[in-house]
């Protein structure tokens, strides 16, 4: 049967690609009728609609699988909770028969910053807005009609090509604003979309997992590792700034727990640490 996919930004295209390749059909939702054509031409299926606004969705189609991950974009014109809450709404109101539901949230529903471990577990109390949002949209999840169809798949930060921030600074020799100390959670992003498509096969839902490559690094040796690769100068850090919307996942120090994922799917990641995905990338000619 066909796959939908909301959200078919970074991680969504790349899973609308795995799906693709295996002779799937896959409906994408766009909002813009020119990104529309592009993924006519890469042999999707789109639908134009606008998740925050209903009366813009069509009735999107009967599938054996959703993957809702939409991202918020700060230079919109609507809030994070529009997006990943009413946004989730909309959706399940418009989309017709599915089969199963993997919807991507977020490590940050997590506030502890002692550099403790958590998994799914331990107790989601997020400051933030953007892990408020996400774990309000679990919950609106878990009350409706897919709930028993549901998995919910809360990743830690990706990265992967042309997604390494502080790159230029770092060849620069500049400062970098971030805090030196804290631990950082990755996921590769070709792993968390070859995780998506596992989820659908291979996952018993309702289930919640944690998505990380299981091998936290505190940040001044993740940013002395992607300076040595690039045979760039040793890292030095500035005072972050306290308004810059990055600042306040920047103080959080939390180590993520992956044990429930392997053990679930016995993935075999492709890039078990940020070593091997930093080398990856930062090796490769852009």
């Amino acid at each position: 049967m066909a796959k939908l996919v909301v959200g078919c930004g970074y991680l969504g295209k790349r899973v609308a690609a795995l799906w693709r390749a295996h002779d799937r059909d896959v409906f994408v939702v766009t909002r813009s009728s020119e990104r529309a054509k592009e993924m006519e031409q890469s042999g999707f299926q789109p639908l134009i609609g606008d998740v925050t606004d209903p009366t813009s969705l069509p009735r999107l189609p009967d599938v054996d699988a959703v993957l809702f991950a939409v991202g918020f974009d700060r230079t919109s014109n609507y809030s994070i909770d529009e997006l990943y809450v009413n946004g989730l709404r909309n959706t399940l109101a418009a989309v017709g028969e599915v089969g199963r539901w993997v919807h991507i949230s977020s490590t940050g529903v997590y506030s502890q910053n002692t550099g403790e471990w958590v998994d799914e577990a331990s107790e989601a109390v997020p400051v933030r807005p953007g892990g408020r949002a996400s774990l309000e949209a679990e919950q609106l999840l878990a009350a409706s009609v897919v709930a028993d169809r549901a998995v919910i798949l809360r990743l830690a930060g990706i990265y992967g090509p042309d997604r390494v921030p502080n790159r230029q600074a770092l060849l620069a020799g500049e400062p970098i604003k971030t805090p030196a100390n804290g631990y950082l959670n990755l996921i590769h992003v070709d792993d968390a979309a070859q995780i998506v498509v596992a989820a659908v096969t291979q996952i018993v839902p309702p289930q919640l997992l944690l998505v990380s490559d299981g091998s936290p690094v505190l940040r001044r040796t993740y940013y002395e590792t992607v300076a040595a690769i690039l045979e760039a100068p040793a890292p030095t850090f500035a005072e972050p700034d306290p308004d810059a919307p990055a600042t306040a996942r920047a103080l959080a120090d939390k180590r993520v727990c992956n044990d429930r994922l392997v053990a679930s799917l016995e993935y075999q990641f492709c890039y078990p640490s940020y070593r091997e995905g930093l080398r990856s990338i930062l090796t490769t000619p852009p």
